[in-house]
């Protein structure tokens, strides 16, 4: 049996299924996070009216979401001009290992391109060697010049990676 991947907006009856979605991924990636911050994640209609959320879908079940800024707009200070950033790459953790990262990926880089953008951007955090893997492989380079200590909730500080992929 084959099982299609789709990726589309999400629409407001799924909200609170792609918070979910977002804040499990998290919570089995990094450890010690707040539930302040696990709450922050799970805000879908907060990041809707920031940008776009993304769903990847099997079986009409989300299995995955990121957040991408409006057509114009960044979501992050590392994006430069001409640049397209996402932010809260998540898959849940029963459907890792089956391509939807990878998916999620594809998709933002199509949209990159369709939008003019020269360079995606990301940041990603030091333990996430999985998806460090993934974007090596699909032709993110590390971007070490914008690697800096980021505050992601107050007096929580993480050194994210910084990778780009020339478009």
């Amino acid at each position: 049996m084959t099982t299609t991947l789709t990726v589309r907006l999400v629409d407001p009856h799924e909200y609170a299924q792609a918070g979910r979605i977002t804040a499990e991924a998290y919570r089995a990636s990094y450890e010690g996070l707040s539930e302040a911050y696990l709450a922050s994640l799970a805000d879908v209609a907060g990041r809707v009216e920031q940008g776009e959320v993304w769903v990847a879908l099997t079986d009409g079940v989300i299995v995955g979401t990121v957040w991408t800024p409006r057509p114009g707009e960044r979501l992050s200070p590392l994006a430069e001009e001409g640049e397209l950033d996402f932010r809260q790459l998540a898959v849940a953790p029963s459907a890792r290992g089956r391509g939807v990262g990878e998916r999620l990926t594809r998709h933002v880089l199509d949209l990159a391109r369709e939008r003019g953008a020269s360079r995606v951007v990301m940041n990603s955090g030091p333990e996430m060697l999985g998806a460090h893997a993934l974007y090596r492989k699909m032709g993110f380079r590390r971007l070490t010049e914008r690697e800096h200590p980021v505050e992601v909730e107050p007096g929580r500080w993480l050194d994210l990676r910084a990778f780009g992929f020339d478009l």
